[in-house]
């Protein structure tokens, strides 16, 4: 456990020294405050269902180019060789760096806090919906995040690892908007591979043991995917 701890600090603290995450952050708020306040006021709800719908599709995008570097830019340096030489398995190496990203994905996400407690100040909000989207939006991260590190372990090229961490990520988000292109037979099976499906009801304030348990497996599914490239190329 210590080495885990001691390789997601390490990662942590190397996303502020890169100026890629100040420009990500920076990105991402402006982002989702254009996106979210240019309707808000036009639709005068005391709500955050827009800014949650939002997300899935803007981590597709920003998750991956937090991840893209974990693994491709460090055996493009030949750092990671360095670090296999260290007392740390593989497993060790996954989990540190998966949860570094996570935990600077969901750092990103801290100035948004801003929002409900703006809304709430001018308006009756509910607060339900509004811890069960963060609460969410930690779950999304994570599952995002653990397939952006899939991506990265596959290559040295930080470009490609962003493309298929994109296309992943992407897929999964818009999935369950392409049910009409799929047979009615697949339709249940297909939109509950949708990212949209359980995180939507999140930001409802439904905390569903199903959603918790899709997000869980997402992750360990891509973790363990992650463990078996690593073994595969060392």
């Amino acid at each position: 456990m210590s080495q885990i701890k001691i390789i997601a600090l390490k990662e942590f603290k190397d996303y502020f020294i890169s100026p890629i995450a100040y420009i990500v952050i920076a990105l991402f708020l402006i982002v989702v405050g254009w996106f979210f306040f240019s309707t808000f006021f036009i639709y005068s709800r005391a709500d955050l269902r827009d800014f949650f719908a939002l997300l899935p599709m803007v981590f597709s995008f920003f998750v991956p180019a937090l991840t893209m570097r974990l693994f491709a830019e460090e055996k493009n340096v030949g750092s990671y060789e360095t670090l296999l030489t260290m007392p740390v398995s593989f497993v060790h190496i996954a989990l540190g760096k998966f949860f570094a990203a996570t935990l600077f994905t969901c750092a990103m996400l801290v100035p948004t806090l801003s929002y409900p407690i703006f809304i709430s100040l001018i308006g009756d909000l509910d607060w339900g919906p509004v811890a069960g989207g963060y609460i969410g939006a930690v779950f999304l991260a994570g599952a995002y995040c653990a397939m952006g590190l899939f991506a990265s372990a596959l290559t040295r090229n930080q470009i490609i690892a962003f493309i298929i961490g994109c296309a992943l990520c992407f897929t999964l988000t818009i999935i369950n908007r392409m049910l009409f292109f799929m047979p009615s037979e697949i339709v249940t099976v297909i939109e509950y591979f949708g990212a949209n499906t359980h995180f939507a009801n999140f930001s409802k304030g439904i905390l569903d043991t199903r959603d918790i348990l899709y997000f869980i497996s997402l992750i360990s599914i891509f973790l363990f995917s992650t463990h078996l490239v690593m073994q595969e190329k060392n």
